[in-house]
């Protein structure tokens, strides 16, 4: 009994300390286009974003809101692309920990070949974040440039989850 109660302590911070770990998966472009195909039946919400960019940790509480409201919708799910470089990693980990981040997060580690995905992804994008790309059925509904308020991330959503 001794033992129990002097390893519960350890044993239980560490069940905390684990729960409390962000994850962040590394995708080159090809593995994120797989995944947006993969995702039938649902209203994707694609947000291309950085910690460094100041519009995209601004809409982030909203998209956070949203993610959270819809949680339980298995015709909705949100994933969330960081444009850090591979090298800030533990950065953007850090960042999910402190936003409380809920929805998926990937880290794209494909910079070098940018002008060759980003207008896979839409023709007119210039590069430049916050953009949010709706896909249902794997199909591109939306292409939004900047930052989304709440109301607009709301109606869209609306507008394609039944």
């Amino acid at each position: 009994m001794k033992i129990l109660l002097k390893t519960l302590p350890v044993l239980l911070f560490c069940i905390i300390c684990k729960a409390q770990q962000a994850e962040v998966s590394v995708l080159q472009y090809e593995a994120l286009e797989n995944r947006i195909r993969q995702e039938h039946e649902k209203l994707l919400v694609v947000n291309f974003w950085a910690t460094t960019c100041a519009p995209c940790v601004k809409e982030l509480p909203h998209f956070m809101e949203i993610n959270n409201e819809y949680a339980g919708n298995s015709k909705f799910k949100m994933i969330l692309v960081s444009l850090d470089r591979l090298a800030d990693r533990d950065r953007v980990v850090k960042f999910i920990k402190n936003k409380n981040l809920t929805a998926e997060v990937v880290l794209l580690d494909d910079i070098k070949r940018m002008n060759t995905w980003i207008p896979r992804f839409e023709k007119n994008w210039d590069g430049n974040i916050p953009v949010t790309v709706f896909y249902k059925n794997g199909e591109k509904v939306k292409f939004n440039d900047g930052e989304m308020s709440k109301e607009e991330l709301r109606k869209t959503i609306n507008e394609n989850v039944q």
